[in-house]
C-alpha cells in the first residue's frame, strides 16, 4: 500500500560549495543527485585542498558569498558559468578571468576554481569541542566521494517535523532551513520528531517520475554553527543535535530514478 510521507515544499540548489545557492521552483534529478548542484568549487592555492566552510577559522567569509548560474542549467548539457555575488554587493563571473583575483581578494586568501573534483580530494573540518562529537576542538583532513564535491552523499532531504522538534527541545535557538543547507525540504504536516529516521533503508517517490533511496542520517558540523545574514552564531544548534539525534539533522539519499520534481509534489513509499 501506497502511503504519502508529505509535500515538497523547498528545493535547493549549491552551485559552488560551501556559498549560499540558490531556491527553485522545479529540479531535474540525475543519477548523481540535482543537476547543477556543487558543480563548482575553490582550490586553496596554499594547500591545494578544497575551499570549505567546515573550516571557518580559516575561511570565515564563505556564507556572505552568494552563487547562481547565469542561466538555467538544462540536463544533458554542461553547466552554465556561475555569478558569485561578493559581500558588498559587486558581483564577479567565473568565466571571467578577474573571477579568482576577486574571490581571494574578498576572502583574504589566494584561491583557484575548480570545476572538475581534483584525485582523492579532501577537505578541512574543524570539530567544536562539543562532548558528543568524535573529535574535539581540533582540525582534520576529511576525503571527499570520488568524482564529486559533496561531503558524503548526493542529495540531503530533511523535513519540516525535525525542524519542529529540534524548535520544541530548544526554543531559544533560530533551527530556520538555511542553517542546514538541504536540496529538499518536506512539509510532514501535523508529523513531529525526527520523522525521516523512518525512512532509512527505504525508497520513496518524489512526485511522478523520480525515486531516491533514503541511504542514512545526515551527521551535522560546524557549519550549521555559523553565522549568515541575520542568522547569529549559535554552537546550540550543533549542540542540541547531538544531545537528542545522535548529531543527525536529516538524511542522505542516492538516486534510483531520475527525472524532474516540482514544488508541491507529493511524497510517498510503498
Amino acid at each position: 500500500m501506497t502511503a504519502s510521507l508529505g509535500l515538497l515544499a523547498s528545493l535547493h540548489r549549491y552551485p559552488v560549495k560551501s556559498m549560499m545557492g540558490e531556491e527553485l521552483n522545479a529540479a531535474h534529478i540525475t543519477q548523481r543527485g540535482l543537476f547543477g548542484d556543487r558543480s563548482y568549487a575553490l582550490c586553496d592555492a596554499e594547500t591545494g585542498k578544497v575551499v570549505s566552510a567546515k573550516n571557518p577559522k580559516k575561511w570565515p567569509g564563505l556564507f556572505s558569498h552568494r552563487a547562481a548560474y547565469t542561466t538555467p542549467p538544462a540536463a544533458g548539457s554542461a553547466v552554465p558559468a556561475v555569478r558569485v555575488t561578493l559581500p558588498g554587493g559587486d558581483f564577479v563571473v567565473s568565466s571571467s578571468p578577474d573571477f579568482a583575483p576577486a574571490l581571494s581578494a574578498s576572502l583574504g586568501r589566494s584561491v583557484t576554481l575548480l570545476t572538475r573534483p581534483p584525485p582523492q580530494a579532501q577537505l578541512e573540518e574543524y570539530w567544536p569541542d562539543i562532548e558528543e562529537l568524535a573529535n574535539r576542538d581540533v582540525v582534520t583532513d576529511e576525503a571527499m566521494p570520488p568524482g564529486t564535491f559533496f561531503d558524503l552523499a548526493l542529495l540531503h532531504v530533511l523535513t519540516t517535523g525535525t525542524l519542529d522538534r529540534l524548535r520544541e527541545l530548544n526554543p531559544r535557538s533560530r533551527f530556520e532551513p538555511r542553517r542546514f543547507r538541504p536540496n529538499l525540504i518536506i512539509d510532514t504536516g501535523d508529523r513531529k520528531g525526527f520523522v525521516e529516521n523512518d525512512w532509512i533503508g527505504k525508497t520513496i517517490t518524489v512526485g511522478s517520475e523520480v525515486r531516491i533511496q533514503v541511504t542514512g542520517p545526515c551527521p551535522r558540523c560546524v557549519m550549521t554553527t555559523l553565522a549568515q545574514a541575520d542568522l547569529p552564531k549559535d554552537p546550540a544548534i550543533l549542540k542540541t543535535a547531538a544531545q537528542h539525534n545522535k548529531v543527525a539533522v536529516g538524511v542522505y539519499a542516492s538516486v534510483v530514478q531520475a527525472g524532474t520534481i516540482r514544488i508541491g509534489d507529493t511524497i510517498t513509499v510503498v
